[in-house]
């Protein structure tokens, strides 16, 4: 090889900031000029490779709220702390008070992903837990969410009178890509599988911590295609029914090794 290329295996991608914090803190960009990584994409044919100068993913945050009450009948819902009415307020206002606050292009939107509270039908719950993610395609607003998000569930709440706290945990930014980094992974994909092999993609909502890496040296990422059935329907990234074509990994390793090629010529 015409200069040298350093292979990372990182850990807990999955877990919110992700394993690439952990991995630039221990020296795994020291020394390093560009870095290029896949993630698999099941819209997209074994053979194919998605390719975006620019933001690929967005960036995304973890929401976790606990609400306190004392506690009381559901016949005297005066009396006390009505936590159930509470969260609803903030299940459906918070998404729609970011909606007025934040810029509509920015994309950015907030989903509920778990809400617990309360056992009984008659009885007014003294602790509940709503949990969510925020995301955006904007790095600029995403730097502002924390604050505002903070601001907004304290107005929320304080007619209610429950007791909260907000567990605000930054996630990962978006996966931007640059012009040359991405021109040098073109390169490798055709030197791989071929001249029509580079389709392009739309940049996305979900969030990658191959971000993180981004942040601090030029690099590019892409989708991997790794479908090869009928058109419709294939199974989604994150279900149990998901399954990829398995050729699909040495279209992977034959594209990292000719991008590595082209990147040190």
């Amino acid at each position: 090889l015409p200069g040298r290329v350093r292979l990372v295996f990182q850990p807990a991608e999955e877990v919110m900031p992700g394993g690439a914090l952990d991995m630039i803190a221990a020296g795994a960009l020291d020394g390093v000029e560009r870095i290029y990584g896949l993630h698999v994409d099941p819209r997209l044919e074994v053979g194919s490779v998605g390719l975006r100068v620019g933001a690929l993913t967005s960036a995304a945050d973890l929401i976790e709220l606990r609400l306190t009450s004392p506690g009381g009948h559901t016949s005297r819902p005066h009396l006390t702390a009505d936590l159930v009415h509470a969260l609803g307020t903030v299940i459906t206002g918070l998404p729609a008070l970011l909606s007025r606050r934040v810029d509509p292009r920015s994309g950015t939107v907030l989903v509920w992903g778990a809400v617990h509270a309360g056992q009984a039908a008659n009885a007014v719950p003294q602790d509940g837990v709503l949990r969510g993610t925020l995301r955006t395609a904007d790095h600029e607003v995403w730097t502002s969410l924390e604050p505002l998000v903070a601001s907004s569930v304290e107005s929320l709440l304080a007619p209610t009178g429950v007791g909260f706290s907000l567990d605000y945990r930054r996630g990962v930014p978006p996966v931007v890509s640059d012009a040359d980094s991405t021109a040098l992974m073109r390169a490798g994909v055709e030197a791989a599988l071929g001249e029509g092999a580079v389709a392009g993609t739309e940049q996305s909502s979900g969030g990658e911590d191959f971000g993180w890496y981004l942040e601090h040296i030029q690099g590019a990422f892409a989708r991997l295609g790794v479908w090869s059935g009928p058109p419709a329907p294939q199974s989604d990234i994150h279900r149990p029914t998901f399954v990829l074509d398995e050729r699909s990994l040495l279209c992977g390793v034959r594209t990292l090794v000719h991008t590595a090629l082209a990147a040190l010529a």
